[in-house]
C-alpha cells in the first residue's frame, strides 16, 4: 500500500526509460496515479494550483509511461518514460541541469 503524506501526496521521480537520465520530480495524489495508469501518460498534482496536471497537455511534451515502481518504503514512485520533448518548464530536457555547490546551502 502506498504511503501518501498528510496532504495526500507522494513524490514521483521521472526517469528517461532509454538513457536512465532523471528528468524531473513532482507530486501525485491517488487520482493522478489512477489517471496515469489508465491513460499511459503521466499525471501529477500541482501543489501551487491545487489541481490535477497532465504533463505536456499545454507544452506537447507528453510523458508516455514505460513502467512504474514504488520504492522499498512505498513512499515514492519511479516512473520510467518516453518523453516527447523537453521536460523542464525552462525548456531544458531535464529539470536537473543546475550544478549544486556548498554556496547553495549556506
Amino acid at each position: 500500500m502506498l504511503k501518501f503524506d498528510d496532504k495526500g501526496l507522494i513524490p514521483v521521480i521521472v526517469q528517461d526509460a532509454a538513457s536512465g537520465e532523471v528528468l524531473m520530480m513532482a507530486y501525485a495524489n491517488a487520482e493522478a496515479l489512477r489517471r496515469t495508469l489508465s491513460s499511459g501518460e503521466v499525471w501529477f498534482y500541482s501543489r501551487s494550483r491545487q489541481e490535477l496536471w497532465h504533463k505536456g497537455a499545454t507544452s506537447g511534451s507528453i510523458l508516455k509511461v514505460r513502467s512504474l515502481a514504488q520504492d522499498c518504503d512505498s513512499d515514492a514512485i519511479l516512473v520510467r518514460v518516453d518523453a516527447a520533448g523537453p521536460v523542464c518548464h525552462t525548456g531544458n530536457r531535464s529539470c536537473f541541469f543546475q550544478q549544486f555547490s556548498r554556496d547553495d546551502i549556506e
